[in-house]
């Protein structure tokens, strides 16, 4: 893509919303995001952050680059759990963030599964 407003509108086609759907998104109105995707108007930052918080690659978008997550040292799973938690709303998001500060209080409280250590002889009985 060679500009900025083709570039927007592949990221908006990429998180499959309406040219309508991408604006309220990104606190505008539709002609407003018709404008930026015609290169008529630069949006400001708010519209830049509001995007990026709803998953598109703004560094893409204003400088043609993609930089891969797996460079900030996260292998795919976490990319794609990161990609669909920018997707949820603000109450899903901060559902999601308390599940995740519970589980490692849960998860070290339970107990490991206790091993047999001992040995059984050939009739059977525990040694």
């Amino acid at each position: 893509m060679e500009n900025f407003g083709e570039r927007l509108i592949e990221e908006r086609r990429k998180s499959a919303l309406s040219q309508s759907d991408f604006a309220t998104m990104g606190g505008v109105r539709a002609n407003a995001q018709a404008n930026y995707e015609m290169g008529k108007r630069k949006p400001k930052l708010d519209y830049l952050a509001a995007i990026a918080k709803g998953g598109v690659d703004v560094l893409y978008v204003v400088t043609g680059t993609h930089v891969p997550m797996s460079s900030a040292g996260l292998n795919v799973r976490e990319v794609e759990v990161i990609q669909d938690y920018r997707k949820l709303n603000d109450g899903d998001q901060r559902a999601v963030e308390r599940i995740s500060a519970s589980l490692p209080k849960h998860n070290n409280s339970v107990p490991a599964r206790p091993t047999l250590n001992h040995q059984v002889s050939e009739s059977g009985s525990l040694i």
